[in-house]
């Protein structure tokens, strides 16, 4: 259990069990976009809110499947970063039912399966525990049961609005977050040809140290990122990694005691 995925699963639950214990407390969580100008607070505040055991089981259970090893690959600042702009731009495309009454964690949590889906697309998952179904598909069902519903064809008391917010504010936080990390090392690299005397590290030296990485210490889906993308590396050179890859195997490489 990585350490923004449990406080999101105690926020969410402890919200909950507050829901159960004053039912007043609803109304003033919930989202109602079109009153959202006098209630400015419940853009966020509907994310943590929920409308049954089920309602939140669901929601807490993908957050615990799909969560841990993005927010590993992420890291915490970014992953919590994610889950917000998800959720908040699930209460944004909710503006086309005003009027409806908006609670859960679906924007934020489709949000988190988007990107999973984005970095592993091909993971298997066992729907219903028997049929498997990789992630990129799975969430492409998802996306595509919200348009349905959208139009009218589906539940009218599922928020499919919010639904699809999720899946974008993801899609353009992705984007955002990779292409700025791109200029970030273009600048960077330029940096480095212009100033000979502050040469860049040698990738022997990288390779050396994320040899080095102490696998033992690191948690299940931490190890098993570090394995992938070393094996990545005696398949396709070092070339073939990406920035956020090199990164992350950088900030693994900096867990030793």
């Amino acid at each position: 259990m990585t350490p923004w995925v449990k406080r999101l699963l105690i926020a969410n639950v402890a919200v909950f069990l507050l829901q159960l214990a004053y039912p007043m407390l609803t109304g003033y969580l919930q989202l109602v976009p079109a009153t959202a100008l006098r209630t400015p607070w419940t853009p966020f505040t509907y994310m943590f809110a929920h409308g049954g055991l089920a309602h939140i089981g669901f929601n807490m259970l993908a957050l615990w499947i799909f969560g841990p090893r993005l927010e590993a690959r992420l890291g915490g600042n970014r992953f919590i970063a994610l889950y917000l702009v998800s959720g908040l731009t699930g209460a944004l495309l909710s503006i086309f039912t005003p009027y409806a009454a908006i609670i859960g964690a679906s924007g934020a949590v489709f949000g988190i399966m988007a990107a999973y889906a984005r970095y592993w697309p091909r993971e298997k998952f066992l729907v219903y525990g028997v049929l498997p179904v990789e992630a990129r598909w799975l969430v492409i069902a998802f996306v595509l049961m919200a348009l349905f519903g959208a139009r009218g064809v589906g539940d009218s008391g599922t928020a499919h609005f919010a639904h699809l917010g999720g899946f974008l504010g993801a899609a353009i936080f992705l984007y955002v977050m990779e292409h700025s990390r791109t200029r970030v090392s273009t600048v960077k690299s330029g940096a480095v040809r212009a100033e000979v005397q502050q040469p860049a590290a040698p990738r022997g030296d990288d390779m050396k140290r994320w040899a080095t990485i102490p696998r033992s210490e690191l948690h299940e889906i931490n190890r098993s990122e570090v394995d992938r993308l070393l094996d990545k590396i005696s398949l396709k050179g070092i070339n073939s990694l990406t920035p956020s890859e090199r990164a992350a195997l950088d900030r693994f490489s900096k867990q030793k005691s």
